[in-house]
């Protein structure tokens, strides 16, 4: 079993969330693809600024993955704008395990996060990514927060 940690936006967490289900674009096929029934989805999501209050980078639910990959075209997912008409066709359907309810806050977690080796420049290893693969170790940690 193999545990991921989905990077997403509010917005489409909300998504993930009402539907179970994960998407990614086209270009993340490789990594995607390694996905299998049986690992579980950790959905983070990054600041975001609503009414001058600042929401913090945070981990939204825990997942459990029911599929192999899929192909579908329906626009359920709000892509940014710098990814233009992106509707993140490469799917896989999930089963919650854990919805956060108040999201775990991600900056408190970084000093005990392995796949995270560079402290400071933290962002880099989640930024540009759509999905990474991390330990089972920090799996366990931000599961142990709730």
């Amino acid at each position: 079993m193999t545990r991921w940690l989905a990077i997403s936006s509010r917005e489409n967490s909300e998504v993930i969330i009402k539907r179970h289900t994960w998407g990614v674009p086209r270009r993340y096929i490789n990594t995607i693809s390694r996905v299998k029934p049986g690992d579980t989805v950790l959905v983070y999501v990054g600041q975001k600024v609503v009414d001058r209050e600042v929401l913090p980078p945070a981990i939204t639910g825990a997942f459990e993955v029911t599929s192999a990959v899929y192909e579908d075209a329906s626009r359920i997912f709000t892509a940014p704008a710098k990814l233009g008409d992106e509707f993140f066709p490469l799917r896989i359907k999930l089963k919650p395990i854990k919805i956060f309810e108040p999201p775990i806050e991600f900056k408190p977690l970084i000093p005990e996060l392995k796949f995270i080796a560079n402290k400071k420049m933290w962002s880099g290893h989640i930024r540009g990514q759509a999905m990474r693969e991390i330990p089972e170790e920090d799996y366990l940690t931000i599961m142990k927060q709730q």
